[in-house]
């Protein structure tokens, strides 16, 4: 059968398969891309896989930059100056290492000084809120250590002696910085646990020399009428609720002998809720300043019970916040030290109350009276 007689759809089907042969023989030979990229990937994974085990470079090749630490700015509260206690070392020497704000570099430099006393981890106690004080495995109180060293009743040989605490700093950066200045070292300083600036305003104060307190917020009786701030320690609470709250204001700062009440006198008046509070302090090693608000307070036997240092203010200078009275005030304070051999003022954080107590105390020598630190005055039986 020839070509031409053929049926059609066999003709056909030779046509086809005619055409599919000549067209193989003319394309080009196949060139299998996928297994080359396939090869391609294999290789760059090995050659990573090779620079990450033979090349030491923690960073991984991103870009860095070297800081020196000292001009870092510490980051808490806490632990005041460093972030790991026991990891840094920040020296106390202001002219080696001063320190600034991060958010205050525009501003003319104010030098905050990291103390290393103050930072000491064997000093301190890691919580949920932040490190605060505790006493140490050799026995040291916080209470000793960052007490100002001075004269007390029993060393001055009969010279009455007065202590002036200056409170409600650390809330108005300026206003702080301001007091710190101008006061005399020997005059102690009470910080709100509020202040945005703590690590500078503290750390200004103890390069001064000044001897700090923490101020603890307690309810009064017309609580919430009358507020001393976020986390008054409240009564009919829970203690652990209370000392919860304790514990938060204490990591606030590092570096203070004690804590003086802000408020408080149904707080102080209660036995059940007060004595928790002061045993913590004992356990601590920390002091307890009375601000003499209220007579009810239980701070003295609470205090002796469990072997705090205490004290108890005996005048608010400024009561009356002008210069005449003030000074009068603090002419009245004079004859119950010469009285007693000792007496305690408090004065608020006002520009007249520091003007007024910075020109009081310059010539306060000459008329045969030293101020000490809070610390010189508590360190015996609460009186």
């Amino acid at each position: 059968m020839t070509e031409l007689s053929a049926p059609l759809v066999r003709r056909k089907a030779r046509q086809a398969k005619t055409a599919k042969a000549a067209a193989g023989s003319a394309s080009p030979r196949h060139i299998p891309v996928t297994r080359i990229a396939l090869g391609l990937v294999a290789l760059i994974a090995v050659g990573v896989t090779a620079r990450i085990m033979l090349v030491d470079d923690p960073d991984g090749g991103r870009p860095s930059a070297t800081v020196d630490i000292a001009g870092a700015n510490p980051a808490n509260s806490v632990a005041g100056a460093v972030a790991a206690p026991g990891e840094v070392t920040i020296t106390a020497d202001p002219e080696m290492f001063p320190v600034a704000s991060a958010d205050t570099v525009s501003e003319p430099a104010d030098t905050l000084v990291i103390d290393p006393a103050a930072n000491d981890p064997e000093m301190l106690e890691e919580t949920e809120f932040g490190a605060i004080p505790r006493i140490s495995g050799t026995g040291l109180r916080p209470f000793d250590v960052y007490s100002r060293p001075s004269d007390t009743p029993a060393t001055s040989g009969g010279k009455p002696l007065i202590a002036i605490i200056v409170s409600g700093l650390g809330l108005n950066t300026e206003g702080t910085l301001d007091a710190i200045s101008k006061l005399p070292e020997e005059v102690t300083l009470a910080f709100a646990p509020y202040g945005k600036t703590l690590d500078r305003t503290v750390g200004a104060a103890r390069a001064e020399g000044h001897e700090l307190f923490l101020e603890v917020p307690l309810e009064p009786f017309d609580y919430p009428e009358n507020d001393p701030g976020p986390d008054t320690l409240l009564t009919g609470q829970a203690p652990r609720d209370n000392l919860s709250k304790l514990f938060k204001v204490m990591s606030s700062f590092p570096g203070y002998v004690g804590l003086i009440n802000n408020m408080g006198a149904r707080f102080t008046a209660s036995g059940a809720d007060f004595g928790p509070m002061m045993e913590e302090l004992g356990a601590r090693g920390l002091g307890y300043l009375d601000d003499g608000s209220s007579n009810r307070s239980l701070a003295p036997q609470l205090a002796r019970a469990n072997r705090v240092p205490f004290g108890r203010v005996n005048a608010v200078v400024d009561a009356n916040p002008a210069r005449g009275p003030i000074l009068a005030a603090l002419a009245d304070l004079e004859r119950q030290a010469r009285d007693k051999g000792y007496a305690i003022g408090i004065v608020s954080a006002l520009p007249v109350s520091i003007e007024a107590v910075t020109e009081w105390a310059r010539a306060l020598r000459e008329r045969g009276i030293e101020i000490v630190p809070a610390s010189a005055l508590m360190a015996g039986e609460p009186n």
